[in-house]
C-alpha cells in the first residue's frame, strides 16, 4: 500500500444540516454532490473531504457491530483496478488488519473493501473510474 490518503470521509448525523453549513455559510463548491447522499468537498492537493450519512457510513463499511465504538470516519487509500484493491486488503490482512468488507463491487459503480487497523481506524481502499488528480493537484470526481 502507498503511503497517500486520498479522501477523509466524515459521517454526519444530519447531511443537510452539513451541507447549509459547508457550501451555504462558509461558501465552499463541491467537487460532486449527489443530493440527499454524499458531497466530495477538495481540501488540499489532491485530496477530498467527503461528508456521508453516518448510518449510511455504517451501512456501507458493513460493520454494525462497530458502529457504537467507532467514530463515524474512514480514510480511503484510491488505487488503479479492482485487482490492486484486492492486493492492498490482501496486504493489509497479512499485517494484522481486521477486515469489516471483503473486496467487492460498490454500490456506486466502482470496487472496494473495508479493513480496520490495530487502533480500530477504518480505511476504504477503493478503485473508482470516475476518480483521477490532475497534475496540479486538482480532483476530477464524477458519477460512474
Amino acid at each position: 500500500m502507498e503511503q497517500r490518503l486520498d479522501f477523509v470521509t466524515l459521517g454526519v448525523p444530519d447531511l443537510g444540516a452539513v451541507r447549509d453549513f459547508y457550501l451555504g455559510g462558509l461558501g465552499w463548491e463541491p467537487v460532486l454532490e449527489v443530493p440527499g447522499e454524499i458531497i466530495f468537498l477538495q481540501v488540499g492537493h489532491g485530496l477530498v473531504l467527503g461528508l456521508f450519512g453516518s448510518a449510511d457510513l455504517d451501512a456501507d463499511v458493513g460493520a454494525g457491530q462497530d458502529s457504537g465504538r467507532s467514530a463515524p470516519f474512514t480514510l480511503s487509500h484510491n488505487v488503479e483496478g479492482e485487482d490492486e484493491v484486492r492486493e492492498v486488503m490482501e496486504q493489509a490482512r497479512e499485517a494484522g488488519a481486521t477486515i469489516l468488507k471483503e473486496a467487492q463491487p460498490a454500490a456506486f459503480g466502482g470496487f472496494h473493501g473495508y479493513f480496520a487497523d490495530p487502533a480500530g481506524f477504518r480505511w476504504e481502499v477503493c478503485f473508482n473510474p470516475g476518480w483521477s488528480v490532475a497534475p496540479d493537484g486538482t480532483v476530477g470526481i464524477v458519477p460512474v
